[in-house]
């Protein structure tokens, strides 16, 4: 037996990975204040001695033997725990765990304390695999008797059927491997919380983050899966600022159930009240304590981690009770795209916008409302008319997804470029021809159009270096929407985000009218209900707007820091707007929404003045108090100077003054108005974005929805070139920067060789684009440089 204090993360093959990271947690961490509850373990050897009584090992082996000769993995592995159920401890090690637990109780204040009693393989917590789980751990074990059974137990559990065939798809000895068992003073949890914690983003692998997840109860049931618990992130770059709030998200999570201690030890799930479920587990503050930890404990150990915590229901306290390095996200390779090409031929079924350039297979999945999601298999391929923000949590489970409408700026294509999903939209009839269960392949390998074929056609994917890229002078940046899509993209060599939409948030994630929220006597009685039910936790509704619009924006900021993420506000039309609860009530019914009451005209008229003031709340939360000052404020569909000086009037009595801690704001240029007045506009601004679709829209007067007129919209007309020209020279001559941020240049390079030859500053695209776009901008500067 050692204590914990003794040993170090260098004793693996003493006392396996977990009590020798607990010991270096103790011995080295604990000093510098993070909380470690203290314990001892049991040695490798001790193990092998356990083995070794009554030719117990021999049986062990012979069972493997058995495994290799074919036996189900079920009956081998019962078989050897029962062995070795069966089999008495030595008395040697039987009287270091008593001599250990009792003093541990007096040093503790206690007799017969309550103690976790750990499971810790000497090959588990390693950088190249992780057998983290695999075995058991007991929580509240009281008394010698007890103690002695769950270390049995604890050795059983070395050979569960999951441990079992994790080791032989890994290729490791059975019997070369040891079990310690790690005896830890129990934090009071049940009476508080628990949870883990990663030091970077567990599904994009993003290292600027630490994720917290938190429940009730004991860790068990965050652990295992068992309750859908609270998860708040942390930026790490600003945590070291004390008069920061670097806490960027606090999502409440359902958290149904809690494991407490038992009535006669170990533990029990019960449900959790309706007052648990509807309550953060953790404030910001001792999320920030722990995400300081959690970042200490990582450069300690000099990689990412994953860790375990505990809050102690009577003392208040917070304890961090395990820690390992995090195996996944760390060992995938560095920046790489993946570009796919058809190698087969099929029948082709319908045709339409290709949206990504990748190729999905699957089964057909029919719907035609997001209710329908349970009878949607994982992996499938979404076919449905339209999709919306409630479709999202469905689309991610997709392979690929098809539209019956729809356009590359639909609610489908931006989503799927985010979630890198190929999908194929606008095809007009793929519910119609395409069948529930039949097997197709959706390719958006073959350029601007994208084909369904029937069956799976075999396809080839290749992997592109992104650090291989070449550095170009124009920036190219990245335009995003959804904030759960924004860290998958870390690994490219953006210049920052040209294009945030502020909508995206407001749809997805806040759903309610800002003015709903406002003046709820206006709403119906089940928009009523429903506004409350979204709102709920939050005394001051408005709050919830604010809170759901910043921690939004702030995980779109955060991806890029600290290269500028360019933010629009709000470029609903009137009909998109009454469509969130709660809107109908405050937006008139126009006939021509798209050239209509939107952007700039609503901020500062007294119809919706209240509802852009919750905006510039929130954008000043995530720039101000949470510190992300990287955020550039952009104003769409501003349509004279006289409306600019409006616009940022309000924004400075919300806070938001142009210059404030160096807060820049740009304008959309997307109005023939804001290139005739570039210079005026030159005044106000600090740069320019040209939206392409809606300037050649415009410019053309030719509805770019319009499948009539699809013919005549092109963004490369003379009129629409010679515009973008203009607006460059007069803006730069005013030392203003230019960026678009249209989709043209992903799908016309000669389109991209006119802007960089314009002098454009920054070329904004869809994640998915970026490499090819990033390859066309170079060819282009080159192509420049030898002209000139």
């Amino acid at each position: 037996m050692i204590r914990f204090a003794d040993l170090e993360r260098g004793d693996v093959g003493l006392v396996g990975g977990k009590n020798a990271s607990l010991g270096e947690l103790v011995g080295h961490l604990g000093p510098a204040g993070v909380r470690v509850p203290d314990g001892f373990a049991t040695t490798a050897d001790a193990f092998r001695e356990f083995l070794a009584r009554g030719g117990l090992r021999d049986e062990v082996a012979a069972q493997f033997d058995r495994l290799r000769e074919g036996a189900p993995l079920a009956d081998v592995g019962a078989a050897v725990r029962a062995a070795v159920l069966a089999t008495p401890l030595p008395e040697a090690l039987a009287g270091e765990l008593t001599d250990g637990y009792a003093r541990l109780g007096r040093e503790a204040g206690r007799t017969d304390p309550d103690v976790a009693v750990r499971s810790s393989a000497t090959a588990e917590d390693l950088p190249e695999a992780s057998f983290a789980g695999q075995q058991e751990t007991y929580l509240n074990v009281r008394g010698p008797e007890a103690l002695l059974d769950a270390c049995r137990r604890c050795f059983a559990s070395l050979f569960t059927d999951r441990a079992i065939d994790y080791r032989e798809r890994l290729g490791f000895d059975h019997l070369a491997v040891a079990l310690s068992v790690g005896v830890q003073l129990m934090v009071r949890s049940d009476l508080g919380g628990s949870g883990v914690m990663f030091t970077l983003d567990p599904e994009s692998g993003f290292p600027e983050a630490v994720v917290v997840s938190a429940a009730w109860g004991l860790g068990e049931t965050v652990v295992s899966g068992q309750v859908d618990p609270d998860e708040y992130l942390v930026f790490k770059p600003l945590l070291k600022d004390p008069g920061l709030d670097p806490v960027l998200q606090a999502v409440c999570g359902p958290k149904r159930h809690k494991s407490v201690y038992g009535d006669e030890g170990l533990t029990r799930i019960v449900e959790t009240s309706a007052e648990e479920r509807g309550a953060l587990v953790l404030d910001h503050g001792e999320v920030r304590r722990l995400a300081e930890w959690a970042v200490a404990v990582e450069e300690h150990y000099g990689c990412p981690m994953d860790l375990e915590w505990a809050k102690d229901g009577r003392s208040g306290q917070l304890f961090v009770v395990q820690a390992r390095p995090e195996t996944v996200q760390s060992r995938r390779r560095g920046a790489v795209l993946r570009r796919y090409r058809l190698t087969g031929t099929g029948e082709r079924l319908v045709d339409g916008i290709a949206v990504g350039e990748a190729v999905g297979a699957g089964p057909v999945s029919k719907l035609s409302s997001p209710v329908e999601i349970g009878r949607f298999p994982a992996g499938a391929v979404l076919v449905t008319a339209i999709t919306d923000p409630d479709w999202e949590p469905l689309m991610k489970r997709a392979s690929a997804i098809v539209t019956d409408h729809g356009g590359r700026t639909s609610h489908a294509a931006i989503v799927s470029r985010e979630l890198g999903v190929p999908a194929v939209v606008g095809t007009g009839r793929a519910t119609e021809v395409l069948d529930d269960g039949q097997e197709v392949t959706v390719s958006c390998a073959e350029g601007a159009d994208g084909h369904v074929y029937r069956g799976r056609v075999d396809f080839e994917e290749s992997e592109t270096d992104l650090g291989s890229l070449p550095a170009t002078r124009t920036k190219v940046m990245l335009n995003l929407a959804d904030p759960a899509a924004a860290f998958r993209w870390w690994r490219l060599p953006a210049d920052g985000v040209g294009l945030a939409r502020t909508e995206f948030v407001v749809a997805h994630q806040v759903r309610v009218h800002p003015l709903a929220l406002l003046h709820p006597d206006r709403l119906s009685p089940e928009d009523r209900r429903l506004v409350d039910a979204l709102s709920d936790g939050h005394p001051d509704r408005t709050e919830y707007f604010v809170d759901r619009l910043a921690q939004g924006v702030a995980r779109i900021a955060a991806s890029r820091w600290p290269d500028p993420v360019v933010v629009r506000t709000s470029d609903f039309k009137t009909n998109e707007y009454a469509r969130l609860v709660g809107g109908a009530p405050f937006e008139p019914v126009e006939a021509n929404p798209m050239i209509g009451w939107r952007g700039a005209s609503r901020y500062y008229d007294d119809r919706y003045r209240e509802g852009f003031a919750l905006e510039c709340r929130a954008l000043r939360r995530v720039r101000d108090e949470m510190g992300l000052t990287n955020l550039v404020v952009m104003i769409p569909f501003c349509r004279t100077p006289e409306e600019a000086d409006r616009v940022l009037a309000v924004m400075a009595e919300n806070g938001l003054a142009r210059g404030r801690n160096g807060l820049r704001v740009f304008v959309m240029a997307e109005i023939p108005a804001n290139v005739l007045l570039a210079e005026e506009f030159a005044q106000r601004f600090d740069g320019f974005s040209v939206g392409s679709n809606d300037l050649t829209q415009l410019t053309l007067g030719v509805d770019r929805d319009s499948d009539l007129l699809a013919h005549l919209f092109d963004e490369s007309n003379p009129a629409v070139t010679r515009s973008i020209e203009t607006l460059i020279a007069t803006a730069h001559a005013a030392g203003r920067h230019v960026g678009l941020c249209g989709q043209r240049p992903s799908n016309d390079p000669a389109f991209t060789r006119f802007l960089v030859d314009a002098g454009i500053d920054s070329i904004s695209v869809t994640p998915d684009s970026f490499a090819a776009v990033k390859q066309q901008v170079a060819a282009a500067e080159h192509a420049r440089h030898r002209t000139d």
